[in-house]
Formats: structure tokens, sequence, C-alpha cells
């Protein structure tokens, strides 16, 4: 292999790649790398990823050709690239699209031009249950209930489907887009909104799978768009009842639907309508462990044609065998990441399907789509006090020591006065500790526990400059609408889920009416602890996007004093 020091990447055969963060070239090779590698680690001068199967195949279904991912590696790699590793990227592409689901008249198969892959299928004890009988040797017929389990399935043993089966039409429901040809509030859709739409909705290659796009890009509006072009009754799945408010205002207000053809289905009203928005804690719902989930018959209350799951990666595990039940019906997931904690990734691909369309967050931002944001790292020392009760502690009570340190508040102090006349969150885990921030401060503060009623009101208040500073526990981590938020203090966080640093960073993501299209997030980590390792980890997705946190640490003459920028 020739040796060229000037090139950004470290190619290993173990499929991991080194990419150098402060080559000329970063940011350009970083947003290839990212399309089919996972970032795992993010030190300050070098980045490592992993290529894996699931990477590959997600890339391969969004139409990413291997020519393009092999010749990236081959282009910027310092030694060259291993033969296994542009082996290993062609054998697990391929790999994507060697099993089809397809319909031949009324009935169902798995087919693929590969019989000795078939064969191999038709002899696993894991895959009996779900075949039937052989049609020749490229095809076997399956039933229609089986078609999400054995997809499941079928990925675990290394072969995700490519579902080009039929999708029933649903019942008719015309939707027409109040857009820039129609009188009443109209409105345009962006030109990335519409590759979405476009991705999803792609005649011949199937009609299911998952639109990736950060908070603020207007998620909400393409998942319209998406019910439009269908133009079928419409079961929307979202977080919270927050959110199932705000779907529908934007329903209404950006189509010809009338208020009584949109239902909202959660704790306290069960309207099933054409257009039917519920949340998903109403349907895994129940009384006892071992009782049904009786709202999950919701799925089969109407004839839907369009099941859209708002926030995919929060999708939870009943509502899987749900939806591996109606694979007939169209399925749209709408995400700003695909990262799941618990490691359910395959599932997504598999039940709701792979990705189809990934708009990059800093390719919106330097279009002035979403917000620019600096991120900070705020490192503060835990007290002699409490520095004595951490090292007592267990690990688990060591990371909420760190999380509720006190001395977090003189930090917000000041912080609150740099930023004085701006709309701010302040965002944590604990309770007692924003309960204790609430009081401090004087601000309001909205918790899993408040009505609903009085939370939309807070957040209406904040929407109008009515109250400056809101302290928000998790409940707010998802589709709240707070456009002018334009800074965000995250004092205290879930351990390591870069899940949830994304979507806190996304509350303050949205454009600004007062066209100070910019914005700050905070972080502040107890220095030496656990806290500080796990917002490494918490960091990670953002870092993949292009963000970069400035490390500074916080003395006790109540100054943030300059750190060193640093990728974290």
């Amino acid at each position: 292999m020739t040796w060229d020091p000037s090139r950004p990447l470290i190619v290993q055969s173990d499929l991991s790649v080194l990419l150098e963060t402060h080559h000329p070239e970063f940011e350009s090779v970083r947003g290839i790398i990212s399309r089919f590698a996972d970032l795992v680690k993010s030190p300050d001068h070098l980045h490592t990823y992993r290529i894996t199967p699931l990477s590959l195949w997600n890339a391969a279904a969004a139409g990413m050709p291997i020519e393009q991912m092999s010749a990236c590696l081959q282009r910027y790699a310092k030694f060259g690239v291993p033969p296994a590793v542009l082996s290993g990227i062609r054998k697990y592409v391929q790999r994507y699209g060697t099993l089809r689901m397809e319909n031949v008249g009324n009935e169902l198969y798995l087919v693929s031009d590969d019989t000795v892959v078939l064969k191999e299928i038709c002899t696993n004890d894991s895959l009996k249950r779900y075949l039937e009988d052989t049609r020749g040797e490229r095809a076997i017929a399956i039933s229609p209930v089986s078609r999400g389990f054995l997809k499941q399935e079928l990925i675990k043993l290394g072969y995700p489907v490519e579902d080009l089966a039929a999708y029933r039409r649903g019942e008719f429901l015309p939707i027409q887009l109040h857009d820039e040809d129609t009188a009443e509030a109209p409105f345009q859709l962006r030109d990335y909104q519409k590759h979405a739409v476009d991705a999803f909705h792609r005649i011949g290659v199937g009609g299911s799978g998952v639109l990736v796009l950060p908070c603020g890009a207007g998620k909400t509006v393409v998942g319209i768009a998406a019910m439009a072009r269908c133009n079928c009754a419409t079961l929307i799945l979202t977080t919270n009842v927050t959110s199932v408010k705000q779907w529908k205002r934007e329903i209404l207000s950006k189509t010809g639907l009338a208020d009584d053809q949109v239902g909202e289905y959660n704790g306290t009203s069960k309207e099933v309508r054409p257009i039917t928005i519920a949340t998903y804690q109403i349907l895994t719902h129940r009384g006892k462990k071992e009782d049904e989930f009786s709202h999950m018959r919701l799925f089969s209350e109407r004839d839907w044609g369009l099941i859209i799951y708002d926030e995919v990666h929060l999708l939870p595990a009943p509502v899987f065998r749900a939806t591996a039940e109606i694979q007939a019906t169209r399925r749209l997931g709408l995400t700003a990441t695909l990262i799941r904690e618990d490691g359910r990734e395959e599932d997504v691909f598999s039940l709701v399907g792979p990705k189809k369309y990934d708009m990059a967050w800093k390719e919106l931002e330097s279009m002035g789509w979403i917000a620019k944001v600096a991120c900070q790292e705020v490192r503060v020392s835990l007290s002699a006090l409490d520095r004595d009760r951490y090292g007592a502690s267990s690990a688990r009570q060591q990371f909420r020591i760190a999380g509720e340190n006190a001395a977090k508040l003189d930090v917000i102090d000041h912080l609150l006065q740099v930023h004085a006349n701006e709309q701010t969150l302040i965002i944590g885990q604990y309770i007692n500790q924003l309960e204790q921030i609430a009081a401090h401060t004087g601000a309001p503060m909205i918790s899993g526990g408040m009505a609903y009623d009085l939370r939309d009101e807070l957040y209406d208040q904040f929407k109008k400059g009515q109250v400056p500073l809101l302290i928000v526990s998790k409940v707010a981590n998802f589709a709240v609408d707070l456009p002018d938020a334009a800074v965000a203090i995250q004092v205290s966080g879930s351990y390591g889920s870069r899940q949830e640093e994304a979507q806190r960073l996304g509350r303050i993501l949205r454009p600004k009416s007062s066209g100070a299209n910019a914005a700050v997030f905070y972080s502040l980590i107890s220095e030496d602890t656990k806290e500080q390792d796990f917002a490494m980890k918490r960091q990670l997705f953002l870092v993949e996007q292009g963000y970069q946190y400035r490390i500074t640490s916080w003395s006790h003459e109540a100054k943030v004093q300059e750190g060193v920028q640093n990728e974290v």
C-alpha cells in the first residue's frame, strides 16, 4: 500500500475508520463517511467510525452506491484500504435486495435470484414456521401475517429484506395542502421537504421507511405532505399530548381538512376519525402487568392507509409487535436521529422501514433553515462536602450527586446575566434539582406532573415573550415548538443518552422570529466525575453532525474562564 501522509483517513481491517479532525478536508470527508458509518469515539484529534452491516444497509436503502463508499475510502486513506474492507462493504451492501418480498397475484412471496440463499432459508429451523410452499427455485410462499416477523428474523441472520410487496390503499380521504396556489393560509414546501416526501413515496420501490431531519426542519410538515400524497385515512402516533395538539393545529392550518375529520386519542379523549393522532403512552397503557394492551385495537379501528410514527426512535417495544402485524399498511417514520438507546435499530429497519432520506444538520444550518448553535460544556467543581459524599457513594448515586451539583446554581446565575434579554430554557433530569432552580430564579417549571392545559399555557406565554425563562424536565425533550428559545442550559441528563442530547439541542434550533438566527447550548458538567465521562458519550451524535463543544471551566469567582475549543 502507498503511504500518503496528506490524507485524513486510516482505514483498518476491522471496519473501523479513523478521521483526523484538524485536516482541511475534515468536514467534507465527515459528511460522506457518516452516511455509511457510525461515529463511536470523538476525542480531540481523531474520530473513530465503525462500518456496520446496518449502517451499510441504511446507506444502500437511501440510494448510496457501493462505488461511492469505496471511492471515498480509497481517495482519503493514508495507507490505502485493506482488501478485506472493500470486500466486506460489497458483501453486506449486496445483501440488501438479495431477498425481496413481492406479490404475485394475491399471494405473497419471498423471492431471490440467489437459489443457494433460498435453500439455506428453507432449512433454517427458526424460519420454518413463517414459510409455506416453495415455488420453483426462486420463490417461497409466505403468509401475509408473517410478513413483519419474517423480516425481523432474517435481518438477525444478516439478510435484510427489501419489501416490495403491495400496500392496502386504505380508506380514501382527499387531502389538499394549502400551498401557494390556495388562498387560505398559503405555505410552500421547502426543496428538502419535497425531496424527503419524494424519497418516501417513490413508485415501484416500496412505500415505507424513515425520514431523518433535524429538529426544527419541519418534520411535521413533511408528514402532512406525505398524507396529502397518499390521500387516505391516517393514524399518527406521537410522544405526548402536547405533540398531539401541535399535529392537529398544523394539519388544520395546512390542509383543507375540517376539525371533525381530525381526532385526538389519548388519556382524556378517544376520538377515532379519518385522521387520528394518538400517543405512544395510551397504546401501551394497561391496568395491570398481566393485562392486554386494550388500546392496540386502534390499529384496526379504521382501514388506515398510512401510519406515521413521529419520533420513531422512541417506538415502545409493544408497538413493534403491533407494527409487525400490519405490514400491509404503508408506514412512515419521522425522527431527528435513528439512535435507540435499547439497540433496536434493526427492528425499526425491518418493521417501519429503512432510512429513505437523511439531511445533515449543518447543511440546513448553512441554508438558514435552522439556527446556528454554539455548544459549550462548562465544567463545574464539586464542593469539598459533595466530593466526600461522591467518594463514599455507589456508582449510581455518584452520577446523581454530580448531576445535582449545587455549584451549578452560580453558573446559572452568571449565564442568565450574560443572556439577560434572550428567551432561555433550563433543562434537567431531576425534579428536586429543577424545583430548587425554579425557586432560586423565580421562573415557572414544567414537569410530567403538571396538567397539559397549564403546560400549554406556559409554553404559549414563553412563545409570546411574557415568560423569558422556563424550567423544564425531560417532558420537553420532544415535540415542543418553542421557536424563539435562543439559549438552553442543560443541568443534568440521562447518563450517556446521545438521543436526549440531540433532542435538547433541538429545542433551540428553530429559526427565530426576531431574525437573529443564532443560539447557544450550555451543558453544565461536574468536573472529574462520571458525569464528565457520560457527557462525551452524549455528545457523539451531535459531533457526528458537525457541532463542536467548547470546553470551559467555572471558577469560584463566578466567571466562565476562556477554555480551549475541543471537539469532544
